[in-house]
């Protein structure tokens, strides 16, 4: 039984000792979780664009390389990247490709938008201008008084070609534009019906590659490229070298200076960042190889200032893909870094905690102690100074209430001999009263030097 309270009052003066520590560290716990980003989303949503388009097969393999982490993303066809623009805005995919210069109501002063974040462009999508005319052209002013095919309402082509347009002073209601797509576009210009087109594709698509190669049509060599890009941020110059359609022909017949945009990933400001790591790999593997126009290892990158850069693309760009993705799975590196978080309140105030909790839990049990020490001192000095024989028996009680309030004490086991040394002194003060009551004078002060000691 008395081991049993012994142990219970050991225990009690644990737990007096330790709750201040564990309400500190529980505060810092719960501080910290509102740092820790929630579990990334196990499915996911693009919109890419229609099933013959470089968009849709980009998506295709970025969906590929995610399925390996245990991440579905659903691929969703589009007709332009204006309805991609909107399916973002309305919470309908998660993330969208975007051909560069897309113009949108969220844009801040600063022309950026405000709203999508940026994970960087992904390909060169350089515009070609074909026209059929006897004349050389090289300014798209020259295209004034042409018949012009710009791509039908609502295309990502015909808002950027109208754009142009109109900084050469070729209006949007000019009755010389034609709202004819790529296929209608490019046959009217064989036969005849229309002088010009615009097309926005790469050099390997098929409406590119006949155009290029039909004798009487020519592209037109934008000599006027270093203003375009002062005036549109978002375009790209790019040379289409001589003889690279056909060495044979010599086609193109010299250096052909081209303007390009980019295809763009664009995300939420909702999207996990976790997801963003892993995408930018996918678009670095799918997007990193060389092409018609790029360089090895120039995409994915942050070409188009049409939006902001979201900030996990600019920590990718500078130190590549997060610590601990380059070393452990995907899922293992979220689970590690959501914990590190949880973790710091441990390192930085539980440990510096526990490490003087030792010496709190000492000084609790010695402090009860010591207050009968306190008592004792003070009835030591009074005996010394102000000794009153005829207040004998007084000094008595209060030596006994002192040890009694000793004993009555919950003193733990591994501190009783704190007890025993503190009843010691106590009988010690009483013989220093023996020895006053029968006129001799005490040789020493034991109380006084062993509380120091204590």
């Amino acid at each position: 039984m008395d081991k049993l309270r012994a142990k219970i009052i050991s225990f009690r003066d644990l737990l007096a000792t330790a709750w201040p520590i564990i309400l500190i560290t529980a505060v810092g716990f719960y501080i910290a979780y509102q740092f820790v980003q929630p579990a990334p989303p196990r499915s996911i949503i693009i919109s890419s664009g229609p099933e013959s388009g470089a968009y849709y097969a980009y998506a295709q393999q970025y969906a590929g390389l995610l399925k390996k982490h245990g991440i579905t993303l659903e691929v969703k066809t589009s007709v332009s990247s204006w309805q991609n623009l909107q399916r973002l805005k309305k919470g309908e995919a998660h993330i969208a490709i975007i051909q560069g210069g897309i113009r949108d109501d969220t844009l801040s002063e600063d022309g950026k938008s405000s709203q999508f974040r940026t994970l960087g462009s992904i390909t060169y999508e350089p515009i070609w201008v074909f026209y059929k005319n006897g004349q050389h052209i090289n300014k798209l002013f020259l295209l004034r008084d042409l018949r012009i095919a710009v791509g039908q309402a609502g295309s990502s082509i015909r808002g950027l070609s109208l754009r142009l347009l109109q900084a050469n002073g070729i209006t949007a209601d000019s009755e010389t534009l034609s709202p004819l797509d790529d296929d209608e576009a490019a046959s009217a210009l064989l036969k005849g019906d229309v002088d010009a087109v615009f097309v926005i594709a790469p050099p390997e698509a098929e409406i590119v590659q006949s155009l290029l190669n039909a004798p009487e049509v020519k592209v037109m060599d934008f000599s006027q490229a270093d203003a375009y890009l002062r005036r549109f941020p978002f375009l790209s110059k790019i040379i289409l070298p001589r003889g690279v359609v056909d060495l044979v022909h010599e086609l193109p017949p010299r250096d052909t200076t081209l303007l390009t945009t980019t295809a763009n990933v664009v995300i939420s400001d909702e999207f996990h960042p976790a997801l963003s790591n892993l995408l930018l790999q996918a678009m670095t593997k799918v997007n990193g190889q060389g092409g018609f126009f790029q360089k090895p290892g120039e995409f994915p990158a942050y070409k188009d200032q049409g939006f902001l850069l979201a900030d996990e693309a600019e920590r990718y760009y500078q130190s590549g893909p997060p610590f601990l993705q380059r070393y452990f799975p995907f899922w293992l590196a979220v689970l590690i870094e959501r914990m590190l978080v949880l973790a710091l309140p441990i390192i930085i105030l539980l440990l510096p905690l526990l490490r003087f909790a030792p010496s709190i839990y000492s000084w609790r049990v010695r402090s009860r102690i010591f207050r009968c020490y306190g008592d004792l001192k003070f009835m030591e000095n009074e005996l010394r100074k102000n000794y009153d024989r005829a207040r004998k028996n007084e000094y008595l009680e209060r030596l006994n209430r002192i040890e009694d309030d000793a004993s009555s004490k919950n003193i733990p086991l591994g501190f009783t001999d704190l007890l025993y040394t503190l009843r010691e002194h106590v009988n010690l003060v009483r013989e220093r009263l023996t020895c006053l009551d029968s006129g001799e004078t005490p040789v020493d002060n034991p109380p006084e030097r062993q509380e120091r000691d204590v």
